[in-house]
């Protein structure tokens, strides 16, 4: 895993930025890469590259890396997981190779194949590909958006007006390009507020600065002044790559859940590095982990080792029911016992709550989604410090399979009230109750949060509410005509499960580790989309009953053997730890934070700041944004 950064100046012109600003810029990210630096430049173009080395950690996999006509360049963050298949097809048509590395896998596709590779690659990436005779820079994001990738244009006022391309794998070092100045997006600003997601479609918190939307690859040519771009989407062809997926698991839909989940698990712990796992005691990491702990004990590698994050009960005070948080540790503990592992429990305090949050949002540049970030985190920084590399994690089960118990009900009421309204009406609705069933500080509340002129020139959160609409309706029309609950359960998928893996890649990354999601893969998912609905969710099943489950019904027909009982029927639990209570910690920035003066209202402040735990659905994003505020503009 590593951090990406690149450079590419239109129409013939040179690079603005000096080396030591280049360097700069790279070593912002060395967080993401303690294990190599590397630039390249050539007539127009400078990339550059931090290394974590997980895959043939040899000087070989050093980046960038280039082609050996001197030609093409690529820096690479991610890991391929058909990495041999990849390799076979293209030395039959006549191609070498010299490391073990999947850089220089990817670097030859790109070479052989160009934007047509899209179809051929299953892995988590971010990358930036050079063409310099074509005049193409290609930036492209693994289907399920778990590797980041932003982007801007700057125009620096030495090359005469032209445009010069900036990405980065994180926000900060983009913004450290002289050229580029943080400037708040508060259309963005206002959609976090409602979604506690950092991003908005491509849209970011900074005005001016994108991110590769998952599953995107963008082709840029920089031969005029102005990049010409060409957007491919690999979602449009995942119609092919579901029947293809099918096709290779036999037998019932749980046997191909559990077949594609076996495959998954076994590519995923691919690694020339220490591995473990995260055990939070829920289904989905205890699949992975009884999975890896079964292919290790086949290979004969040593014990597993997992790890589960969360508060000890006896560290909270009284309060209200949600303020308690789930026993995590328990559930780990019993299911660490029933695999064998090596198990090690890493508590999170009040106090370290507190501090990690404004650390974090001073380090990533943005506000953090989940509170939980600050739990995987700490879980990040205590095996790293046990000399672990790689760990597997269990995001992407609920967003494929129909986890969430509440949203998957609403959603089937919600289709369910509109049947007799015409075949259209779910289609242009749904985003909008999307938005609001799972809002944070929703639509009717905004008005008294902002002050006036403010909300006024949101024209009533009319980007946020657009792309909701439009996202809902483009999902709705892939492929065949869909099954109008499907299409709520893709956009889960599209939207919330792509800030999931934001946050794990932020948390993780931030202590040079790298998170896998084997659940979280596209080959999975490809096969979970073409799941009929009755083989994920039930809205009148009865938890307990094993012939009935209610959500993710495939995969824990699958696994039913494999992880306790008391796991296999747990409820979701969706935050592990007591903010509630801890939100109120950090609540007096709303006073000192100049945008959040700007931006609400002052009985807004006042209020959530004078009862934040009661107030915790506006306390937390609003309090996130006044500590990212700070950070940037004091």
């Amino acid at each position: 895993m590593c951090g990406i950064l690149g450079i590419v100046a239109c129409g013939g012109g040179s690079v603005s930025v000096s080396e030591p600003a280049l360097l700069s810029m790279r070593d912002r990210m060395t967080h993401r890469g303690p294990d190599g630096a590397g630039v390249w430049r050539a007539a127009g173009v400078a990339l550059a590259h931090r290394r974590l080395a997980v895959i043939d950690p040899t000087p070989a996999g050093h980046q960038p890396m280039v082609s050996a006509d001197g030609r093409r360049a690529l820096v690479y963050n991610g890991e391929l997981y058909n990495d041999a298949e990849v390799r076979d097809e293209l030395a039959r048509d006549g191609m070498s190779f010299h490391t073990r590395c999947d850089t220089e896998t990817v670097l030859a596709a790109l070479v052989r194949w160009g934007a047509d590779a899209i179809g051929k690659l299953r892995g988590m990436y971010a990358f930036g590909f050079i063409d310099l005779d074509r005049r193409v820079l290609i930036l492209a994001r693994d289907p399920l958006g778990i590797k980041p990738l932003y982007y801007a244009t700057a125009r620096p006022a030495r090359s005469g007006g032209r445009a010069e391309v900036v990405f980065a794998s994180e926000i900060p070092a983009l913004l450290e390009h002289p050229e580029i100045t943080a400037r708040p997006d508060v259309a963005t600003v206002s959609a976090y507020l409602t979604t506690i997601r950092t991003t908005v479609g491509a849209r970011t918190l900074f005005e001016g600065v994108s991110i590769v939307t998952p599953g995107e690859w963008i082709e840029m040519k920089f031969a005029a002044d102005e990049p010409q771009v060409k957007r491919r989407d690999w979602w449009d062809l995942s119609a092919v790559a579901r029947g293809k997926t099918r096709a290779d698991h036999a037998g019932t839909p749980a046997d191909q859940v559990r077949s594609a989940v076996l495959d998954s698990v076994r590519r995923h712990l691919r690694s020339d590095v220490s591995t473990c796992c995260l055990l939070s005691g829920g289904l989905d990491s205890t699949v992975i982990c009884s999975v890896a702990e079964a292919i290790g004990r086949e290979s004969g590698a040593e014990r597993l080792w997992t790890y589960c994050s969360g508060a000890r009960a006896e560290g909270v005070a009284g309060g209200a029911r949600d303020s308690v948080p789930s026993d995590d540790f328990g559930f780990a503990s019993l299911a660490a016992g029933a695999l064998g592992s090596r198990h090690t429990e890493v508590p999170v305090t009040r106090e370290m709550f507190a501090e990690r949050w404004v650390s974090m949002i001073s380090a990533t540049g943005v506000p953090l989604s989940t509170p939980n970030e600050v739990a995987i985190n700490e879980v990040a920084r205590r095996l790293r410090a046990d000399g672990k590399v790689v760990t597997l994690s269990g995001e992407g089960a609920d967003e494929l399979f129909a986890g969430y118990d509440g949203p998957m009900t609403e959603s089937a009421r919600h289709v369910a009230s509109l049947a007799g309204c015409g075949g259209g009406e779910w289609r242009r609705l749904g985003g909008g109750f999307q938005l609001d069933h799972n809002a944070w500080i929703g639509r009717l509340v905004k008005p008294t949060i902002f002050n006036e002129p403010v909300w006024r020139s949101l024209e009533e959160d009319a980007a946020l509410t657009g792309y909701y609409r439009d996202e809902f309706a483009r999902l709705a029309d892939q492929g065949d005509e869909p099954d109008p609950l499907q299409v709520h359960l893709r956009f889960m998928r599209r939207v919330n499960l792509s800030g999931l893996l934001l946050r794990l890649d932020s948390a993780t990354m931030r202590e040079s580790v790298e998170g896998r999601t084997p659940l979280a893969d596209q080959a999975v998912a490809t096969l979970a989309e073409g799941l009929a609905m009755s083989e994920k969710f039930d809205a009148t099943g009865e938890v307990g009953d094993p012939s009935r489950y209610r959500t993710k019904i495939a995969l824990r027909r699958a696994f039913e053997n494999d992880v306790p009982r008391e796991v296999l029927l747990r409820a979701k639990a969706s935050f592990p730890l007591p903010f509630q209570q801890w939100v109120g910690d950090r609540a007096g920035v709303l006073r000192e934070s100049a945008l959040a003066r700007e931006l609400f209202s002052h009985a807004a402040i006042e209020t959530v700041a004078s009862q934040p735990e009661k107030l915790w659905q506006l306390a937390w994003p609003m309090v996130n944004v006044a500590i990212w505020s700070r950070r940037w503009w004091g």
